[in-house]
């Protein structure tokens, strides 16, 4: 009967209402629930006239709340929105919003991961009395509507894998790539090929592919949701939420808690975080923000659907005209047009080999200009002016020396080369068969090597272990040296290691155990001036410091005190400096300011060193000694770090820079997640830990106890993330080799 169905609907809606604004009173939510309740009561005492007008006097009630108490949410109210089990989901918006689609990459819980859904599908635009079926690359997050097998839309290293394999697939067929975003984060597993590694690959592809991507925010929670999100125009939905991390892991980390945190807490830290939509795109971290249905977006909304349809295509368009630049007039139809228009003008997605170039310049410029008021810039009016000017120059010097002189040198070089092989060849080919014929060659003496050259040729070059080592004297020794006492090595039980005297240790050691080369931390400093030789560096932009962009309750105070405590305006130093007489731009992240985290700051900063090490063709090396990952207090400006970062890395290596990270002690999270796991060398320090989250995260947010040595350089060195295990004592020499041995075109001092 239609007024059963009716009055149903009516109850879910209710239902659906009670869990958005939970256990907390709201006098909308109370009478709607006295009305409904008086109603059922009744209903047996009315005839069906009357009662169909009852149940449409409770749906115009209904309709007049739910507006009312949609200007009522709260940020954690939308976040318990998009976590509904009633909230649309992909496969939602692929029947819905695309004329046809047909899944790829497994099906269902048969997929290689089920919260990770791939459709090839088509949207037919209409040009003239001629239908266009526009083809593009559906990708994102699958939650269903409570399927558990999905994992909740939390994404395994498998699951991005496979999302970056059928991007490039759409690369190679030159179509649009459509990324909707619906993940609490990912899911925090190092297994191959981990967590972080396989999001900073993501990050590292995208800012190079060479078709349109727009991104659709849901739930947008950290890394995992910039695995798929690096994206030409982004879009998010009126009632999503895209934050640095979960209001109940902020809530975590703010009270210190290690029991679960307080609704109030979390409720706190979901206001502090600035997460929504209408927060998001007044810090320029969106384009558009796309208008749900009053309490969000559920399957039997059609009319969102059909608007959503509208604002993707636009979407696309506007990416396609940026980058072929040749349609202005459409451009401008398209900024003029109203909602519900824009499919009447049509524009090929296809993009043409130039304009393919021209995307991904310009999206490195969109994300280069994010978060520029979200750091404190402290240099005067006259030092950015000589700064600019000094860029200028370089800029200058490197296209005269680089591009244009050594063009012609190597070509030269290649010549000369060439004719020299040819002059060997035939003085071997033929000189030699005719001195002999007429004897010239009786007193010719024959070049031969001395034998302690041909030793040192022929022979290993460390023969025993520490053999090679030469006795230093070490530029900084850690203030732990004046300790006058003795500490035991952590391995002695196994190892037989006696106890260490402190003073040795600390100074002549390297605070490295003679016996097991177990390695005990060591302060930032020591590698700053005994690795990368900081007493003669030129360092550049220390005048950038973190700031408080969000104005978050009570930082401020510990950021002046992080500044006065370790004499550091954030927690990156950049620097030019020699190592060995080869000239290098350096990076560090320095754990003792507020734990290494990533800003604003230190993302700009990192930005503006990697930019001076293209310009001046020098090698680019990130040592961190240590990251927490991305700073919560930033909110979305902190985690937009992840793809600026890499976007500027990529720019590096594509233009032929060598670029090397060096892990230490604990890195974790978002930088390892992106612009330090996407380089080709990675390297560790033999006591770091590497991974996407520590033994705590992943404890609290999966409830799995991980092994004692799961985030241990070895562990990282056989699934294949980094590439070689240092010992403290050799990283200057090691690196002087890296330098000397590893990729980038355009260093030139090889």
């Amino acid at each position: 009967m239609d007024i059963d169905k009716r009055t149903k609907e009516l109850a879910a809606r209710l239902a659906y209402i009670r869990d958005i604004f939970g256990p907390r009173e709201n006098a909308s939510v109370a009478l709607l629930k006295t009305r409904l309740e008086e109603f059922l009561a009744q209903a047996g005492s009315f005839g069906m006239r009357e009662l169909a007008r009852q149940v449409a006097r409770l749906e115009e009630l209904f309709a007049l709340l739910e507006g009312k108490l949609d200007n009522e949410l709260s940020p954690m109210d939308r976040v318990r929105i998009v976590r509904h089990p009633q909230r649309i989901c992909l496969k939602d918006i692929l029947e819905n919003v695309y004329d046809n689609y047909t899944e790829i990459g497994g099906q269902d819980e048969y997929s290689i991961d089920p919260g990770m859904l791939i459709a090839r599908a088509t949207i037919a635009r209409r040009m003239g009395k001629k239908i266009v079926h526009q083809p593009v690359m559906v990708i994102g997050q699958e939650k269903g509507h409570g399927q558990e097998f999905r994992n909740g839309g939390s994404i395994k290293p498998w699951g991005n894998a496979n999302a970056l394999y059928y991007m490039r697939v759409a690369e190679i067929e030159n179509i649009p790539i459509h990324a909707y975003v619906f993940t609490p984060g990912a899911y925090p597993v190092e297994d191959y090929p981990g967590a972080a590694q396989q999001i900073a690959k993501n990050l590292y592809a995208m800012g190079g592919l060479a078709v349109p991507i727009v991104a659709v925010f849901s739930e947008g929670g950290s890394g995992g949701a910039e695995a798929i999100a690096l994206a030409d125009r982004r879009l998010m939905l009126s009632h999503g939420y895209y934050s640095v991390i979960s209001p109940e892991g902020a809530a975590a980390i703010e009270g210190g808690l290690k029991a679960k945190a307080s609704p109030e807490l979390i409720e706190r830290c979901a206001e502090r975080l600035r997460i929504t939509a209408g927060d998001n795109l007044k810090l320029g971290f969106i384009d558009r923000i796309v208008q749900e249905p009053p309490l969000g977006a559920r399957p039997e909304h059609y009319e969102f659907f059909r608007q959503l349809r509208q604002e993707v295509i636009r979407a696309t368009d506007e990416a396609v005209n940026a980058a072929e630049g040749w349609a202005p007039l459409r451009a401008l139809a398209l900024r003029l047009r109203r909602p519900g228009d824009q499919q009447d003008i049509f524009v090929r997605w296809s993009l043409s080999p130039g304009a393919r170039k021209t995307l991904v310049r310009k999206r490195y410029a969109k994300y280069r200009a994010m978060s520029a008021g979200a750091y404190r810039d402290n240099r005067s009016a006259g030092t950015r002016l000589a700064t600019a000017l000094a860029r200028l120059l370089w800029e200058t010097h490197s296209l005269l020396r680089h591009d244009l002189l050594a063009k012609y040198q190597r070509r030269l070089s290649r010549l000369v080369e060439e004719l020299e092989a040819e002059v060997r060849a035939l003085r071997l080919g033929l000189g030699g068969p005719l001195a002999r014929l007429l004897g010239l060659d009786r007193g010719a003496r024959r070049m031969t090597v001395p034998p302690e050259a041909l030793k040192r040729l022929t022979s290993l070059s460390c023969p025993e272990e520490g053999a090679c080592r030469v006795e230093e004297k070490w530029v900084y020794v850690s203030p732990k040296s004046r300790e006058d006492r003795a500490v035991t090595c952590p391995n002695a039980a196994v190892h037989g290691c006696q106890d260490l005297w402190v003073p040795d240790l600390y100074n002549e050691f390297a605070g490295v155990c003679p016996t097991c080369g177990h390695h005990f931390p060591m302060e930032f400093q020591w590698y700053l001036y005994n690795v990368f030789d900081f007493a003669g560096a030129y360092e550049f932009n220390a005048e950038i410091e973190a700031a408080n962009p969000l104005d978050y309750e009570g930082f401020d105070l510990k950021l002046e005190e992080a500044k006065r405590s370790c004499g550091l305006g954030s927690s990156c130093i950049t620097f030019e400096t020699r190592i060995e007489g080869l000239k290098t731009v350096v990076g560090v992240l320095a754990s003792p300011f507020r734990g290494g985290t990533v800003g604003a700051a230190e993302g700009e900063k990192l930005i503006r060193a990697i930019e001076r090490a293209r310009i001046k063709r020098a090698p680019f090396i990130m040592y961190s000694h240590g990251t927490a990952g991305i700073r919560i207090q930033e909110g979305t400006c902190g985690v937009i770090q992840m793809p600026r970062v890499t976007l500027a890395v990529r720019r590096y290596i594509d233009a032929g820079g060598l670029y090397l990270v060096l892990y230490d002690t604990n890195s974790y999270a978002g930088p390892v997640a992106s612009f330090l796991g996407c380089s080709p060398y990675q390297f560790a320090v033999r006591s770091s830990n590497i991974g996407f989250a520590g033994p705590g995260v992943i404890r609290e947010t999966t409830g799995i106890e991980v092994p004692p040595r799961y985030h241990k350089s070895f562990s990282a060195l056989s699934r294949g993330h980094i590439q070689g295990i240092w010992d403290r004592r050799d990283i200057k020499k090691n690196l002087h080799q890296a330098l000397l041995t590893m990729g980038g075109g355009n260093l030139y001092y090889r």
